[in-house]
């Protein structure tokens, strides 16, 4: 991967990461959902559930399917014989991570895939999830982004990343 990809990646995060974060704040006081209050809530509040369960996924879609890897190859690890498991064993030894809340996070992700079911009881208890699994999705990505920016200069550098994560 080239360093502008990897920037480019970051960036990316950086976005979905101030989505999320908007949208909680916008739904922080009506959750918990039941059945009752998730089929009450408005347009606008349910664009804000629709925006935090999009951005929880490519959040997490975007770290684990490139920013992993990256980070680990620009580290100098040979990755093209890692297996994704062998990925997050090694980032849990860099301690950015732990392998089981990151296996349990991506579990989510691919429940909320089918968050239109016809389970009404099932898609509350997943949007319930995502908001309170985000938050372990936004610290870990602050440690990937931390180590980045400490690691390597082109990130340090980085225009495109200066005055985004705040």
């Amino acid at each position: 991967m080239r360093e502008q990809t990897l920037v480019e990646k970051l960036h990316e995060c950086n976005q979905h990461k101030k989505r999320l974060v908007i949208a909680k704040k916008h739904l922080k006081d009506i959750m918990p959902l039941d059945i009752q209050s998730y089929s009450q809530l408005d347009e606008v509040q349910m664009s804000f559930v629709d925006q935090m369960v999009y951005r929880f996924s490519k959040l997490q879609d975007t770290m684990g399917e490139k920013i992993f890897k990256a980070l680990l190859e620009f580290g100098g690890e040979d990755v093209k014989r890692m297996t994704f498991i062998d990925r997050l064993n090694r980032l849990e030894e860099l301690e950015l991570l732990y392998k089981d809340e990151w296996m349990q996070l991506r579990k989510l992700r691919n429940e909320i895939a089918h968050e239109y079911s016809f389970n009404q009881e099932e898609v509350v208890e997943n949007i319930n999830a995502v908001f309170r699994k985000s938050e372990d999705l936004l610290i870990i990505y602050e440690e990937i982004y931390n180590y980045c920016k400490e690691k390597f200069d082109f990130v340090k550098n980085s225009s495109l990343l200066e005055t985004i994560n705040k």
